[in-house]
């Protein structure tokens, strides 16, 4: 299952300078067949302790990390959705991905000349929304011009429904608001997924700020990209003694791709085990049969049940045979709802 999240931006707002720290992060792609890795697509280990306790309480040979993928999308500029800069080639490499990420220049570099004159975050986002808010105004258009006319046929009856969704979110595009403001019943949701919009994506603004302003608590989610791309090239090591040196707990990059990863409402389930301890990724919701079609599809066509126990249960028992004496291990049916950080085991019929 695979996610990937655009990184977007005015030029000169650092986005490739973080793109750059990203793919120096980026995994090794042997455990990932059939996954051909452009030069603007970095794939990256999500970071998560709980997998690292895991592999130690069953001194697993090898463990594998759940991944989410970053797509370095070309600077966008105003009247991209006229087709200024790259235009049009740039709003559909947004389309193809789940989120997007808006990285928003908040650092002062006289030598590196802001795209509008000067450094203001509020406009600069106003600006990038302005472009996918009027990208979608005109699909939004021209779709509901084609079911107006096809509307004065005989399948009036059927389009009406569609073209009532498509007028409030025009309505709702005119006045600059994102598409994923609009409410819809559950069985009229395909009517704005198929429009495949930008301004439904799940969105999530990142301040780049100079060095000194890293430890400032504020509410944002801010990286200094420059330092990123510096850390990302050291030793784990050495990571770890720059955290302990300056009080931080992570660096900018993995608290970005934890927050990406909530961004797209996914969760971990784990399966642990001498041989390999894995992480595995599902959105928030999935049921156990879906999750272990996760890992392969004949454990969800054969699903029996599931030995489920939560990861730091686990860990505190210190072992699945004293988890299972506590009462810790329970088992779950079809109509089990995943939970984050479950370790679990799959029984199915072969």
């Amino acid at each position: 299952m695979s996610f990937s999240i655009g990184i977007v931006g005015l030029p000169n707002v650092g986005k490739s300078t973080l793109f750059t720290a990203i793919t120096k992060k980026q995994v090794d792609c042997q455990n990932y067949p059939f996954c051909t890795i452009e030069p603007n697509v970095g794939v990256v280990a999500v970071p998560d302790d709980r997998l690292t306790q895991l592999t130690k309480l069953y001194a697993s040979a090898k463990t594998v990390a759940t991944t989410i993928e970053f797509v370095d999308i070309a600077g966008l500029v105003k009247g991209a959705s006229l087709g200024e800069g790259l235009g049009n080639k740039f709003l559909a490499h947004i389309r193809e991905v789940d989120a997007i990420i808006e990285v928003v220049r908040d650092f002062k570099n006289d030598d590196i000349i802001h795209v509008a004159g000067k450094i203001d975050p509020a406009d600069d986002i106003k600006t990038i929304n302005l472009e996918l808010i009027l990208a979608d105004l005109d699909t939004v258009s021209k779709r509901l011009s084609t079911l107006e006319k096809q509307s004065k046929g005989p399948a009036v009856k059927e389009l009406a429904k569609n073209i009532e969704i498509l007028k409030e979110l025009q309505q709702l595009l005119e006045q600059e608001k994102f598409a994923n403001g609009i409410k819809v019943d559950k069985e009229d949701e395909h009517y704005v997924k198929e429009l495949n919009l930008l301004t439904s994506k799940p969105v999530m603004y990142v301040y780049n700020v100079d060095e000194n302003e890293m430890g400032a608590d504020d509410g944002r989610l801010k990286i200094c990209a420059k330092l990123e791309a510096e850390l990302a090239a050291l030793t784990d090591e050495e990571i770890k003694e720059y955290l302990e040196a300056t009080g931080l707990t992570q660096t900018g990059l993995d608290k970005l791709i934890v927050k990406s990863y909530q961004l797209l409402n996914l969760i971990t389930f784990f399966t642990a085990g001498p041989t390999e301890s894995h992480a595995w990724t599902i959105t928030k919701g999935t049921l156990a049969p879906q999750a272990a079609g996760v890992i392969h599809t004949d454990f969800e066509q054969g699903f029996v049940r599931a030995e489920i126990v939560n990861w730091h249960d686990l860990i505190e028992a210190g072992g699945e045979a004293k988890a299972k004496e506590l009462g810790l291990v329970k088992t779950e049916g079809k109509n089990y709802e995943m939970k984050d950080g479950d370790t679990t085991y799959f029984l199915f019929n072969k």
